[in-house]
């Protein structure tokens, strides 16, 4: 079987090459990939904003909290450099969730000005539901995906993120 003979993807697309893009070809391709993914978050926020209305909680807030689980005990700064979004606005979902008691503040034995926040029981238990019942809808993705297209395709948004290291989150 030479290359013009390759099987055709589901969708009818040619069978993408093994070759690294010419610049210009990149930058087009890039460009369709910033085409779904706008409309691809906008909705699942709003999914997940939706998800959240038994919880009562922000995306912000959520963000937070999912942040918390997965990495443990951090400080306001580096949530708000992991999530690149501003220490102010973290800080608020910090308050927030403080609020509803889903977490503490409590002493940083590496840096005294800057506690550490963690996830209370009542975070956790919170948390660990959204998590669930998001991990329910995605089941229902379908499509046939390997882990071999879901890790090329993290490979792709996370080399197109580091190219933007340089953008200020303000």
């Amino acid at each position: 079987m030479n290359d013009t003979d390759a099987p055709l993807p589901h969708d009818g697309t040619p069978a993408p090459s093994d070759l690294p893009l010419p610049p210009d070809e990149l930058a087009r391709r890039l460009t369709e990939v910033y085409d779904v993914v706008g409309p691809l978050y906008r909705r699942v926020q709003r999914l997940v904003e939706q998800s959240l209305a038994p919880e009562g909680l922000s995306v912000g807030v959520r963000a937070v909290l999912t942040l918390l689980h997965r990495g443990g005990p951090m400080t306001v700064p580096q949530m708000g450099r992991a999530q690149s979004i501003s220490r102010q606005f973290v800080q608020r979902m910090v308050n927030d969730a403080a609020e509803r008691g889903l977490v503490e503040s409590v002493p940083n034995p590496a840096h005294r000005r800057s506690s550490l926040i963690r996830l209370t029981p009542r975070g956790s238990s919170v948390i660990t539901a959204v998590l669930d019942r998001e991990h329910r809808m995605l089941r229902e993705v379908g499509g046939g995906l390997t882990d071999a297209e879901v890790a090329a395709c993290l490979r792709v948004l996370g080399v197109m993120l580091s190219a933007l290291d340089h953008v200020d989150v303000g």
